[in-house]
Protein backbone atom coordinates (compact mmCIF):
# COMPACT_ATOMS: atom_id res chain seq x y z
CA UNK A 1 0.00 0.00 0.00
CA UNK A 2 1.23 3.44 -0.47
CA UNK A 3 3.43 4.83 2.45
CA UNK A 4 4.80 8.46 2.99
CA UNK A 5 6.44 8.88 5.86
CA UNK A 6 8.00 12.27 6.94
CA UNK A 7 10.63 13.48 8.78
CA UNK A 8 13.11 16.43 10.03
CA UNK A 9 10.96 18.29 11.16
CA UNK A 10 11.76 20.46 15.24
CA UNK A 11 12.22 23.72 16.82
CA UNK A 12 13.80 26.56 15.21
CA UNK A 13 14.51 29.95 15.97
CA UNK A 14 12.94 32.68 13.43
CA UNK A 15 15.49 32.87 10.29
CA UNK A 16 16.68 29.65 10.80
CA UNK A 17 16.51 26.81 8.19
CA UNK A 18 14.99 22.73 8.08
CA UNK A 19 15.18 20.54 5.56
CA UNK A 20 12.08 17.90 5.72
CA UNK A 21 12.32 14.07 3.92
CA UNK A 22 9.55 12.17 2.94
CA UNK A 23 10.24 8.46 2.27
CA UNK A 24 7.56 7.52 -0.31
CA UNK A 25 6.54 3.29 -0.87
CA UNK A 26 4.24 1.26 -2.39
CA UNK A 27 3.86 3.18 -5.71
CA UNK A 28 5.88 4.41 -8.60
CA UNK A 29 7.47 7.20 -7.20
CA UNK A 30 9.05 8.66 -9.96
CA UNK A 31 6.00 8.75 -12.36
CA UNK A 32 3.88 10.67 -9.39
CA UNK A 33 3.79 14.29 -9.00
CA UNK A 34 4.13 15.50 -5.26
CA UNK A 35 3.43 18.28 -3.03
CA UNK A 36 3.52 19.26 0.55
CA UNK A 37 0.93 20.81 2.26
CA UNK A 38 0.97 21.93 6.17
CA UNK A 39 -1.20 22.92 8.62
CA UNK A 40 -1.12 25.47 10.93
CA UNK A 41 -2.28 25.41 14.78
CA UNK A 42 -6.40 25.62 14.28
CA UNK A 43 -6.15 26.24 10.62
CA UNK A 44 -6.85 24.25 7.58
CA UNK A 45 -4.54 22.50 5.29
CA UNK A 46 -2.49 25.07 3.44
CA UNK A 47 -0.59 23.94 -0.09
CA UNK A 48 2.92 24.61 0.06
CA UNK A 49 5.00 23.25 -3.02
CA UNK A 50 4.61 20.83 -5.72
CA UNK A 51 7.40 19.22 -8.08
CA UNK A 52 6.85 17.30 -11.32
CA UNK A 53 7.51 13.73 -11.86
CA UNK A 54 10.72 14.08 -13.24
CA UNK A 55 11.65 16.75 -10.55
CA UNK A 56 11.74 19.86 -13.66
CA UNK A 57 8.83 21.89 -12.68
CA UNK A 58 7.94 23.13 -9.15
CA UNK A 59 5.41 25.49 -8.12
CA UNK A 60 4.76 27.26 -4.88
CA UNK A 61 2.76 29.17 -2.36
CA UNK A 62 3.47 32.79 -2.67
CA UNK A 63 4.08 32.83 1.62
CA UNK A 64 7.14 30.47 0.89
CA UNK A 65 8.61 31.19 -2.61
CA UNK A 66 11.97 32.20 -2.57
CA UNK A 67 12.59 30.63 1.14
CA UNK A 68 11.49 26.95 0.20
CA UNK A 69 13.21 24.43 -2.46
CA UNK A 70 11.42 21.24 -3.08
CA UNK A 71 13.32 18.42 -4.14
CA UNK A 72 12.91 15.11 -5.25
CA UNK A 73 15.62 12.08 -5.54
CA UNK A 74 13.28 9.32 -7.47
CA UNK A 75 16.55 6.29 -7.39
CA UNK A 76 15.90 6.75 -3.45
CA UNK A 77 11.82 7.81 -3.42
CA UNK A 78 12.74 10.54 -1.71
CA UNK A 79 10.70 13.90 -1.24
CA UNK A 80 12.71 16.66 0.33
CA UNK A 81 11.52 20.65 1.27
CA UNK A 82 14.63 22.99 2.18
CA UNK A 83 13.22 25.47 4.58
CA UNK A 84 14.91 28.79 5.15
CA UNK A 85 14.72 32.54 6.48
CA UNK A 86 12.06 30.39 8.73
CA UNK A 87 9.49 33.07 10.17
CA UNK A 88 6.79 32.28 12.54
CA UNK A 89 4.24 32.09 10.72
CA UNK A 90 5.49 28.69 9.12
CA UNK A 91 4.81 27.09 12.48
CA UNK A 92 2.56 23.80 11.09
CA UNK A 93 2.05 20.20 10.35
CA UNK A 94 3.59 19.47 7.48
CA UNK A 95 2.76 16.65 4.82
CA UNK A 96 3.78 15.22 2.06
CA UNK A 97 1.04 14.06 0.12
CA UNK A 98 0.32 12.09 -3.60
CA UNK A 99 -3.00 12.69 -4.95
CA UNK A 100 -5.21 11.93 -1.88
CA UNK A 101 -2.65 10.15 0.54
CA UNK A 102 -1.11 12.41 2.95
CA UNK A 103 1.55 11.10 5.82
CA UNK A 104 1.64 11.18 9.16
CA UNK A 105 3.73 14.68 8.80
CA UNK A 106 6.52 16.06 10.73
CA UNK A 107 5.88 19.57 13.22
CA UNK A 108 7.96 22.68 12.49
CA UNK A 109 7.80 25.26 15.31
CA UNK A 110 9.35 28.02 14.79
CA UNK A 111 9.90 30.48 17.80
CA UNK A 112 12.52 32.81 19.75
Amino acid sequence: QVQLVESGGGLVQPGGSLRLSCAASGFTFGSRRMRWVRQPPGKGLEWVSSISSDGSNMIYATSVKGRFTISRDNAKNMLYLQMNSLKTEDTAVYYCAMEETRGQGTQVTVSS
